[in-house]
């Protein structure tokens, strides 16, 4: 009589075990196993170049000189900046022309200056049409004097 209850317990102690192990494995089978979005094609990075600027400084005439290129998300945003290019000129010619000398010349101040120019490009050209998304910006050439 002992034999049979262990017997018996032995086999329900397996199939809960089997059940276990069964269960456990199609899980994790499907979350390995389960679609994974495609990863976006991973292309060269986009540039524009920007002519070089040349503005006077804030408030004792000092002048910069500077080249920057800026790292676009895509082939259709660097269109887009091409096709609005004076108008980017224009909005980084205010911004440098309100810089002030000392603060430029510091890592911390050309690190803020890439900041605004980002912020600045970044804002819609025209009513309705989408932001431009500016990766990252490069300084290319940087002199004040």
């Amino acid at each position: 009589m002992v034999f049979m209850v262990v017997l018996a317990f032995a086999l329900i102690a397996g199939g809960v075990g089997a059940w276990f192990a069964f269960f456990k494995k199609n899980s994790s089978e499907e979350t390995t196993s389960a679609p994974t979005k495609p990863a976006a094609p991973v292309g060269p990075p986009v540039f524009v170049v920007l002519d070089p600027f040349t503005v006077n400084l804030q408030p004792d005439g000092q002048f910069l000189q500077a080249s920057f290129t800026l790292q676009v998300e895509n082939a259709e945003a660097s269109q887009t900046l091409k096709n609005y290019l004076p108008q980017v000129r224009s909005r980084l010619l205010m911004l440098l022309s309100s810089s002030q000398a000392n603060e430029l010349s510091t890592p911390e101040g050309k690190k803020k200056l890439l900041e605004e120019i980002i912020e600045n490009v970044q804002q819609p050209f025209a009513e309705g049409l989408p932001q431009v998304k500016v990766v990252n910006v490069f300084i290319t050439a940087f002199v004040i004097q």
